[in-house]
């Protein structure tokens, strides 16, 4: 009973907080707009017995999922969200592997401090670090005033509402989640394996790409995860920071349930959404069962 019970609570959770919104906005994606509140139908009328239950089952539909097909909008955002989440990765392990490697090869005594400061940008609204950027990059902002002071630049330069602005925020905001498990990865690695591959006559290029680099392949893997899956529905930075050129599904998803108030296709997007994150969700519980196999 005790190992039923103890298992039973991550699983209402999970019920509770995913399958059953979930459910919900999948019922919503077989509905049609509808000026009425909630603004789709149908609606189930419990009160009507099993005729209102056929009723509410026939007035299910894949329309919505149809209509997604045959508007550019929808797919044209769905590639740019992909492609942005990938160039962000990519540029968030460009900076964060650095990072994670210095920290591991530090003193002891520093890496909980060294930590700390990775760990510091959470302690602030991340809607306010957000704005911080917007202060950063604008025209008129930080960043300008410092270079033309510098004389790099003779006039401000147009980072702010642009893909550039959107890549910075977004790497900034999640390069803890790569900083993080690339560091684990390299915090437990036996320094012995590097001085038998130098004796060995690898220099340290070679030691650091024949033994470091694979070792923190499981680290390298989680966050790039990490990074990619939260980055692909990613509203916020590219609503403050973007401008009308940068088409990201959060944007989309966004507009239509608030601006055109058509819950409908807005629940179809946010299906197909979690249908795409699927598979690298899948891929990234595979990869940490392995390490823990691994690790044990």
């Amino acid at each position: 009973m005790r190992r039923v019970v103890l298992i039973a609570v991550p699983y209402l959770w999970l019920l509770a907080l995913f399958l059953v919104p979930f459910v919900i906005v999948l019922k919503i994606s077989l509905s049609d707009i509808a000026l009425a509140r909630p603004p789709y139908l149908p609606q189930l009328d419990l009160s009507a017995g099993w005729q209102g239950v056929r009723e509410f089952l026939s007035g299910l539909d894949l329309e919505n999922f149809v209509f997604l097909t045959t508007d550019d909008l929808y797919w044209k955002a769905y590639l740019s969200s992909l492609r942005i989440a990938l160039v962000s990765t990519l540029l968030t392990l460009l900076v964060g592997y650095p990072i994670a490697y210095g920290m591991a090869r530090a003193a002891r005594e520093w890496r909980p401090t060294l930590l700390m400061l990775v760990i510091l940008p959470f302690w602030t609204s991340f809607l306010i670090r957000v704005y911080a950027w917007m202060g950063i990059l604008s025209t008129e902002g930080v960043l300008n005033n410092v270079l033309l002071f510098l004389g790099v630049i003779d006039e401000p330069l147009q980072i702010m509402n642009t893909n550039t602005a959107v890549y910075i925020g977004i790497v900034y905001t999640y390069l803890p989640f790569m900083i993080l498990p690339i560091y684990a990865a390299l915090e437990k690695m036996d320094d012995s394996l590097l001085e038998a591959a130098e004796d060995l006559g690898c220099s340290r290029l070679q030691a650091f790409w024949l033994v470091t680099w694979p070792l923190s392949r499981n680290g390298i893997v989680a966050g790039c995860f990490l990074v990619f899956i939260p980055t692909i529905g990613e509203f916020v930075i590219p609503s403050l920071l973007g401008g009308s050129d940068t088409l990201m599904i959060g944007k989309v998803l966004w507009e239509e349930f608030f601006s055109n108030r058509d819950w409908p296709v807005a629940s179809a997007v946010a299906v197909v959404l979690l249908a795409i994150l699927i598979v690298p969700i899948i891929l990234f519980q595979r990869n940490e069962q392995k390490a823990r196999e691994a690790e044990g």
